[in-house]
């Protein structure tokens, strides 16, 4: 049984100008100790998908699935205070930007101890250990003068290290991490992704992985679910999907990597991911794909079989190569 579960997921927002449909139809598992990484451009529901997990949407937000479950617990009907023991406890979160995600009126060191004392027995004494020791394990150094510090007086780099402190304060069997790197120097970056694979594998917890960057992908992921506008458009183990990408838009992203480029120019998809009003008829991706044709226009398209990707495509690329 996998740890997650997520079967037909949509969330949709009421607006002034009607409802608008930011994640539509997504389905995957995630197995205890894999690491799955969630890759598109800005606007194509990543963070929306997982906020609806971690049941931290606003009121706005309109969530159905047909199935939604964590180790084998339905999280579509818990109530609030069960939901929390799940939420903080077993499932933890890295938000975006770690400078506006921790509070500027606590010290990093009270932030740390709250989620202890709210999913542990710990007295203060073990609080205090147990914050240490995270803060050590996270390489900040001088933890015990550091948790005395209030978010303003730590850099960026070490706010996400205090941030993954406060996530992995529990020992969570999931762990979502929603572009961990953002905002963060290139070598700050490689270190903050290392430390996340080496307590992933320490504790033996799944990890998502919310990015944009297939760079990032390459290095961390064992399976990639490529998300387009809202929709699920492929989904393979990330060593097929670099050998063999089968959605047009995978194939886009992968051909504007560095290393996969010729020529003085790096290839670049023309267009924006569509939003509320610009949605178009049949394939969401026909104004940008350079393989569009009157049925991708006009045609809404079929899903591919796991051989092929279970690309959201009518023309999946390498479909030949698969078939012979």
């Amino acid at each position: 049984m996998p740890l997650l579960h997520i079967e037909n997921l949509s969330v949709s927002f009421e607006t002034a100008s009607g409802a608008f449909l930011a994640v539509d139809s997504v389905d995957f598992d995630v197995d205890a100790g894999e690491r799955l990484a969630i890759v598109g451009e800005s606007g194509s529901g990543k963070s929306v998908a997982m906020l609806a997990v971690m049941g931290l949407l606003p009121p706005t937000a309109t969530v159905t699935a047909d199935r939604l479950e964590f180790a084998g617990r339905d999280l579509r009907g818990l109530s609030p205070r069960a939901r929390r023991e799940v939420i903080g406890g077993d499932v933890a979160m890295i938000f975006q930007e770690p400078m506006s995600s921790l509070n500027p009126c606590f010290t990093v060191g009270f932030q740390i101890k709250e989620a202890l004392a709210a999913h542990t027995d710990l007295d203060r004494k073990g609080r205090q250990e147990r914050a240490v020791e995270l803060m050590r394990q996270v390489g900040i150094p001088e933890p015990e003068r550091r948790l005395t510090a209030f978010p303003h007086q730590l850099s960026g780099g070490m706010s996400q290290r205090v941030m993954i402190a406060m996530a992995t304060a529990c020992r969570p069997k999931l762990l979502i991490a929603d572009e961990p790197t953002t905002a963060l120097d290139v070598t700050i970056q490689a270190q903050i992704l290392d430390l996340l694979v080496e307590l992933q594998k320490d504790h033996d917890m799944a990890l998502i992985l919310i990015t944009h960057d297939m760079g990032v992908v390459a290095e961390t992921a064992q399976r990639v679910v490529v998300q387009y506008a809202g929709q699920q458009v492929e989904r393979q183990d990330v060593f097929g999907l670099f050998e063999a990408p089968h959605h047009p838009y995978t194939a886009a992203l992968l051909d504007a990597l560095p290393d996969r480029a010729s020529g003085n120019r790096l290839p670049a998809i023309s267009g924006v991911v569509p939003g509320q009003g610009d949605r178009p008829q049949g394939c969401l991706f026909n104004p940008r794909c350079r393989f569009a044709d009157e049925t991708c226009r006009k045609v809404v398209p079929p899903r591919q079989p796991p051989e092929l990707g279970e690309a959201l495509c009518h023309y999946p690329l390498h479909r030949e190569e698969k078939a012979a």
